[in-house]
């Protein structure tokens, strides 16, 4: 099989699995290494909303986070959501993407064209525009990125495999804890490379990547800031609900580190024990305003509280979700990638690979 030096593409076996965040750390590494790279998103496959607004602020992060031009940025060629689905299967778009795409890929001044692929290996089926669809049309060779699973990882590794054939280059397993990292070095990656699939990076899981900004709380809650706007850029690594005893509530609190504790508007009680304890910041549901000495406090630990106009259970829901689709937008994760890749993820190997 030919050297793929013009493109790569990058995708994953599930979703939210560390695509972008892989990208931005191997595109860092290849830049260090005077490799003049590009990025591209062809396919954008959020569902249920485009959120078109969120997905150029992503592209244009990428594009700022690696300092690239224009020219060597490029915007999704279709977006996947329910409109476009319902065109296709009403005839009403019988497109062919073949010649875009390529021309989407071509276009690209630099020696390496990083291309996010959808989701997982399937998405954009429809469309002709899947993992391998697209890198059938352009030619390509494909890296995977797989979140550490002891129950699915082998297999979806070993499916991914059987569908792209040698076009598969290697994969990254992603999010390995740390108590499991020794025996999926010993174990997993002697049997995937056995198999054909080089094992190019392991990662180990880092809390700070899993974590999320308070800003991005607010902008999911749509919450009103009642104190420190300034300080919106904390971290907060786990979501709790402060709705027990005091007594309770400091104990548990005690266990956690850089909680949203989200609670009622008039437990006040339980909204002194999170300061006092590891909150990163306040979420208070209902619509009684804290009291005077709570912001006081708070504005002095520089703890933001936020006031939300929805149920315990809503609020909960939507922040768990936010949760679960982290995303790259603060500088400091984008330096925590850089140095895991840095540290956990063998270039060189992947340069020969590509010829470069």
């Amino acid at each position: 099989m030919a050297k793929y030096a013009q493109s790569l593409l990058i995708g994953s076996t599930e979703a939210y699995s560390g695509k972008s965040a892989t990208i931005l750390g191997l595109a860092h590494q290849l830049q260090e290494k005077g490799v003049v790279v590009a990025y591209g998103k062809p396919l954008e496959t959020r569902l249920s909303n485009p959120q078109t607004e969120m997905v150029e602020e992503d592209v244009q992060f990428m594009a700022t986070a690696l300092n690239l031009p224009e020219s060597r940025v490029q915007t999704p060629l279709l977006h996947l959501d329910s409109e476009t689905i319902e065109k296709r299967l009403q005839g009403k778009d019988s497109k062919d993407y073949t010649q875009p795409l390529r021309q989407y890929v071509q276009q690209f001044p630099s020696n390496l064209a990083l291309l996010e692929a959808p989701a997982t290996l399937s998405q954009g089926t429809l469309f002709d525009l899947s993992v391998g669809g697209m890198a059938q049309i352009c030619d390509t060779a494909v890296f995977l990125v797989a979140r550490y699973n002891p129950l699915l990882l082998i297999d979806h590794l070993l499916a991914a495999q059987q569908a792209l054939g040698d076009r598969l280059l290697g994969v990254l397993i992603n999010d390995i804890p740390a108590e499991q990292l020794e025996s999926t070095t010993a174990s997993v990656k002697p049997f995937l490379e056995q198999q054909g699939i080089p094992v190019l990076g392991m990662l180990p899981r880092n809390s700070l990547l899993q974590s999320v900004s308070v800003r991005e709380l607010v902008q999911q809650l749509q919450t009103k800031v009642l104190c420190r706007p300034d300080r919106l850029d904390l971290m907060v690594e786990k979501l709790t609900i402060g709705a027990m005893n005091v007594s309770s509530a400091v104990e548990y609190f005690r266990k956690g580190k850089n909680l949203a504790v989200v609670t009622g508007s008039d437990r006040s009680d339980l909204q002194l024990a999170a300061l006092e304890t590891s909150a990163h910041c306040l979420i208070l549901t209902g619509h009684v305003p804290p009291q005077d000495y709570i912001l006081s406090y708070a504005e002095n630990l520089e703890i933001p509280i936020l006031s939300v106009a929805l149920d315990t259970l809503s609020t909960v829901e939507i922040a768990d979700r936010t949760f679960g689709q982290v995303r790259l937008a603060e500088p400091i994760k984008v330096q925590c990638i850089r140095e895991l890749m840095s540290e956990h993820f063998e270039l060189d190997r992947l340069m020969s690979k590509l010829g470069l």
